[in-house]
């Protein structure tokens, strides 16, 4: 039973991104009264959906992998709330600009090695030997991710996985991705479109050191089961909203949090842009840290210092990824699919096109100088083609997202030609009828994300550290979830396991508060 105490609320959560809603639905079916703050007049954050000439269309990518390993969606009851996934098989096509050849990465193993065998036979016997040695990783971390990260937790997954994957963690943690693709494979075609679903999304180099963990894009896929929820990703932060509403939750939108006040050694209230200052015993951040520390914070006991000065000396990432939401009547068909079963047919899997490692590594600095690659790499769907809940009868949804492009850009965003030379790239894979069936498009920037979504610089601060960052526990708050003030907790992106629609940080701030509590 949790103790209630003299103030408004038990808990306030700051930010109904998926993970913010995740925590207050926990919190509110464990009996706390729990205050949900959200500036946007929608919750869902970039794991939302948006209405867009006529249709519904993502605002970040539609693909939801990690979050289906979580128990969330049943300890919520989320299908009760109109939560329902449709399976994506081949998740993912995988393909270069060196060679313009594609291969479709299947769940299954030996049905992906079949589809190098036509394209890239040179890779079948690297890609066998990288399945085996990576998935075990793949399956340890998504273990591990799924409780609290404590010596006893991750340990315990360990010996659930019969200590498989340990050794080949530790040493790929300390490695570069590409390093690690490298170990397995001599044909960027391989590595590079790994390196763009690891690393690059994350707006970084896959030469840096201490990103291994990257290189599992291809196995995360082959041990879990990728999926889109039906009516778009936004359902999933709609159904969360539900069951938190239904378990006695209260939800504020339209309202920017100015100040997160302490007394004496603890949290004590919440200030809001209209005057409003709501007190509760427990506050959780699921916002950019910088901001919750630097920005927000009034009056932190001198046990916080350290911590606050820390975050005061970091300095934030720029935004690095785009995205064009286009409706057209056509839906693409890949040129370099011919030695596929798939030829000839639109594909609603994510198309994943990447350039060669150097301009990868190129391409992390051509970000800091305000610059894009030659060649972009690119992530394409249409996710219209297993969702007909998604456009009107005729058309078609098309997603591209483009990456690396910078928030700083050379001569700015509102007269640049970017966005149509991505739209050309990628046409140029494509059957010409495509490009020329669009009827409207628009795009999402660094700038744009910044602005409708409150992202600092168009940058969504990521946790990268991974388990043994997470067991080391160096960062206490984005790895333990508390800080040093008390009731005062962080979730999000930020912190263990990281980025991507996962809600396993969301849940584990969530079991973390309820057992301190109790």
């Amino acid at each position: 039973m949790v103790k209630r105490s003299a103030t408004d609320f038990d808990a306030i959560v700051i930010g109904a991104g998926h993970n913010g809603l995740v925590t207050a639905a926990y919190l509110a079916k464990n009996g706390l009264s729990t205050l949900l703050i959200e500036a946007r007049a929608e919750v869902g954050g970039t794991a939302a959906s948006d209405s867009f000439a006529g249709a519904s269309v993502n605002i970040c990518n539609c693909d939801h992998l990690t979050f289906r390993t979580t128990p969330v969606a049943e300890e919520l009851n989320l299908a009760s709330h109109g939560l329902e996934y449709i399976n994506v098989e081949p998740p993912q096509i995988n393909g270069d600009w060196t060679t313009e050849k594609m291969w479709p990465l299947w769940h299954d193993v030996e049905q992906t090695i079949e589809s190098l065998a036509s394209v890239h036979p040179d890779s079948i016997d690297g890609y066998r030997k990288f399945a085996r040695a990576t998935m075990p990783v793949a399956r340890l971390v998504l273990d591990a991710a799924a409780n609290p990260p404590t010596r006893g937790s991750l340990l315990a997954s360990v010996a659930r996985r019969g200590g498989r994957g340990v050794t080949t963690m530790l040493r790929m943690s300390r490695m570069s991705a590409a390093d690690v693709m490298r170990q397995f494979f001599d044909n960027e075609a391989i590595i590079g479109p790994a390196m763009v679903e690891g690393p690059v999304v994350w707006g970084i180099s896959p030469e840096t050191p201490g990103t291994g963990l990257g290189a599992l894009a291809y196995s995360l896929r082959h041990v879990a089961h990728l999926g889109r929820p039906k009516g778009g990703s936004g359902m999933l932060p709609e159904s969360l909203k539900k069951a938190f509403l239904q378990y006695g939750g209260m939800l504020r939108t339209n309202t920017r949090v100015v100040g997160i006040v302490c007394e004496g050694n603890k949290v004590s209230a919440v200030q809001t842009n209209d005057g409003a200052t709501v007190t509760a015993r427990i506050v959780v951040s699921a916002c950019d840290p910088h901001s919750t520390f630097v920005t927000w914070l009034k009056n932190p006991p001198a046990r916080a210092s350290s911590l606050v000065d820390r975050w005061k000396n970091s300095t934030p990432g720029e935004g690095y990824e785009s995205k064009i939401d286009a409706i057209s009547t056509v839906a693409p068909i890949l040129n370099g699919l011919q030695h596929s079963p798939l030829a000839g047919l639109p594909q609603a899997s994510t198309i994943v096109v990447s350039p060669s490692l150097a301009e990868l590594d190129r391409g992390a600095q051509m970000l800091r100088d305000g610059r894009t690659m030659p060649r972009m790499a690119l992530l394409a769907n249409t996710p219209s083609l297993i969702d007909d809940t998604l456009a009107p009868a005729g058309k078609h949804v098309f997603s591209l997202e483009a990456l690396f492009t910078p928030y700083s850009l050379q001569d700015g965003w509102p007269n640049t030609d970017e966005p149509e030379r991505w739209l050309k790239q990628f046409g140029s894979l494509v059957q010409p009828e495509f490009i020329d069936s669009i009827i409207d498009w628009r795009v999402m920037t660094p700038a744009s994300y910044e602005t409708e979504f409150h992202l600092p610089k168009g940058h969504a601060t990521s946790f990268a550290g991974g388990p043994l960052a997470a067991f080391l526990g160096s960062t206490p708050e984005l790895t333990r979830y508390h800080t040093p003030i008390k009731g005062l907790y962080l979730t999000g992106a930020a912190t263990f396991p990281g980025a991507g629609i996962w809600g396993a940080s969301g849940r584990n701030t969530a079991l973390t508060i309820v057992k301190e509590m109790k």
